[in-house]
């Protein structure tokens, strides 16, 4: 894991973690459309990433502290990908991603889960997001 960053502006060092082509897209799968398995994410992502590079975010998400990695008790050769608490903080800059793609970008369509919790309000975001803690988190289950 890096230990030094170009700069001590905030923004840099987020993106430093954040910023790159695939991470929040591979968070976005595990937020919203709890895929939390290997090959789930590999092979249901809309944007079709390699597995090597799939493999690479993890790993990187993991030394963040973003996720989390353990076996999975319903199958022994498969691990299980859950979010912590900082993981879980990162909902409101992904809503806030979708609600200005959907205002600014006229090819892109908040749909699903992402339009039902903009629309929502943040009463519902916080729900949404105590319900991921009680997915992810081991003391909130």
């Amino acid at each position: 894991m890096r230990t030094t960053h170009r700069s001590d502006c905030v923004i840099n060092q987020t993106l430093e973690v954040l910023g790159d082509q695939w991470t929040l897209l591979v968070i976005r799968d595990i937020v919203f459309v709890n895929r939390r398995h290997f090959r789930e994410l590999l092979t249901k992502s809309l944007e079709g990433i390699a597995s090597n590079i799939l493999a690479d975010r993890l790993r990187k998400l993991v030394e963040q502290g973003i996720i989390t990695k353990s076996d999975d008790p319903t199958h022994k050769q498969k691990a299980i990908y859950s979010l912590t608490e900082k993981g879980i903080a990162l909902v409101p800059l992904l809503l806030e991603m979708a609600a200005w793609g959907d205002e600014y970008l006229p090819t892109a369509e908040l749909c699903g889960l992402a339009r039902t919790l903009k629309e929502g309000g943040p009463e519902m975001r916080a729900e949404f997001m105590n319900e991921l803690r009680k997915t992810h988190l081991p003391a909130s289950g």
